[in-house]
């Protein structure tokens, strides 16, 4: 799958920003909504006594107890497993989807993740048993693991060149909008009884609908037809998204790329090589990192981390859903800044900003909530405050740039499979997240926090160290101006020419 941008050392295309594709992005990254609803919805609902009751009768006995433990009254397998079978079958879906995604092209995969959805849809909300709970979650997994690899390949290629940034980075605005809107349905179900959490679960299929049926409406990218030896509708594709007649400069472009790609027969072999490596370790690690920074213990949970400081139940979603508008107004803060400031500031700077958050709740639950009883209200409102300025940091940093500089740093006869990888890493780290927070919380008690701590120091020191900043370097010049002259990575690019000087001898 080649995925083309223009040269850093060729005159831009000629395109005009249409209005087929502005819908087009729009209806493609309701699949970023489909996934943002997902991780929002899953801690309300399993904060529900009604759902509780049904399918882990166990720890709704443990939240009823009188002396209850603040920090172990969730603490469940099977609870956690309900939210972290998604991202484990995504992961799997996702190499998968690689394949279909250039078999069959990037539309019908996402109207494969849309069909996926749906069932998952169905199966969850209208679930009897846990069994049939878990399958509807691993369904809902393959939807995301389609998703999260077409939605961003289709808009890189759908966009004009110049705008190519800004318009990627809506698939995470989404996301954040997905979020938002699972902690309002959260908020309002969560006193319809006894079925609000099947209203919850079953909202997930709205989206779904509108990326079905819009997927009808929106074209194949050109770049996918192409690379299928569909030239001709390609080119027409290309004509159309373009909104020129002259086309042929970038249509001629688009062709020799996926020549060129298609002489590589084994990517991820290729992603072994030396000069393969630092964008390979750079992407892999991000993803790590961007679990680690605590963010989805905290967006999962946001509902049962609020009621464990001594808020009530609708007082604690509706503080989830304050987390969610700040979640989408900072996103947009990220969008303007990233071309502005660069990326390593903004990796830097919130490395900073989130590392003072976390100390500053663990203090607190630390010092002042004990296994019993619940915070004063000053501490929760402080412990509020600071889980909304962190969500911030998190939204105009390690969030779209997680997703961002792999996209723009793999070379492009690597890039889809560096990238498929990426997805993959980071749905395994947030399963493990997602899996493991729950238990670790109930043992680690507020020392939860300075883990997430210690990490964002690592993340912080790795960003200064052995990120370089890509801003305004184009993607096909990462090599000469980026990886080359950096102190740590440039022995890789070295060992490479080496190799190529020994092959031409």
């Amino acid at each position: 799958m080649a995925v083309v941008v223009s040269s850093g050392n060729a005159p831009a295309f000629k395109a005009k920003m249409t209005v087929y594709v502005f819908v087009c992005v729009v209806i493609a990254a309701f699949g970023g909504l489909i996934f943002g609803y997902d991780i929002g919805i899953s801690g309300g609902v399993t904060a529900m006594d009604d759902f509780l009751k049904k399918f882990f009768p166990t720890v709704w006995e443990k939240k009823q107890h009188v002396h209850e433990n603040n920090y172990c009254k969730y603490d469940n397998q099977f609870l956690q497993l309900f939210t972290s079978s998604l991202y484990l079958a995504a992961l799997v879906a996702s190499f998968l989807a690689s394949a279909v995604c250039s078999k069959l092209g990037r539309k019908p995969t996402m109207q494969f993740a849309s069909v996926f959805f749906l069932i998952g849809v169905g199966l969850t909300a209208g679930a009897v048993n846990i069994f049939m709970l878990i399958i509807g979650r691993i369904l809902l997994g393959f939807g995301v693991g389609f998703g999260n690899q077409a939605v961003p390949l289709f808009l890189s290629e759908i966009a004009p060149a110049q705008l190519r940034g800004g318009l990627n980075i809506v698939f995470q605005l989404m996301v954040t909008i997905g979020i938002f809107i699972a902690n309002l349905v959260n908020y309002f179900t969560a006193t319809v009884h006894p079925n609000g959490w099947r209203i919850a679960l079953g909202g997930a299929a709205v989206p779904a609908i509108i990326l079905l049926f819009g997927s009808f409406i929106i074209c194949e990218t050109p770049t996918s037809l192409i690379e299928r030896n569909k030239n001709e509708e390609g080119k027409e594709a290309l004509r159309k998204i373009r909104g020129v007649e002259d086309i042929n400069e970038e249509y001629e472009s688009i062709v020799h790329a996926c020549e060129i790609a298609s002489q590589v027969k084994d990517p991820y072999r290729k992603l072994l090589k030396p000069a393969s490596r630092p964008p390979f370790i750079i992407g892999m690690l991000l993803q790590l990192f961007q679990q680690f920074t605590g963010i989805n213990a905290i967006m999962f949970y946001a509902p049962v981390l609020f009621q464990t400081v001594g808020f009530g139940s609708d007082a604690a979603l509706l503080s989830a859903v304050i987390t969610g508008v700040i979640n989408v107004l900072s996103t947009f803060v990220g969008i303007y800044l990233v071309d502005r400031t660069g990326r390593r500031f903004l990796l830097l700077q919130s490395s900073v900003h989130m590392l003072i958050c976390q100390l500053i709740i663990g203090i607190i639950l630390a010092k002042d909530l004990g296994t019993t009883g619940s915070l004063g209200k000053p501490q929760a409102l402080v412990v509020v405050i600071f889980v909304c300025v962190y969500v911030m940091g998190f939204a105009w940093s390690w969030g779209p740039l997680g997703w961002l500089i792999p996209s723009e740093t793999f070379p492009l006869e690597t890039r889809t499979a560096g990238f498929a990888v990426a997805v993959s890493c980071n749905m395994f780290f947030t399963f493990v997240i997602a899996q493991a927070f729950l238990s670790m919380l109930c043992g680690m008690r507020s020392g939860i926090f300075f883990f997430f701590s210690a990490w964002i120091i690592v993340m912080g020191l790795f960003a200064m160290f052995f990120v370089p900043e890509t801003k305004g370097v184009a993607i096909d010049d990462m090599r000469e101006r980026v990886w080359k002259p950096h102190w740590f990575w440039k022995r890789y690019m070295l060992a490479e020419d080496d190799d190529v000087e020994k092959r031409t001898e």
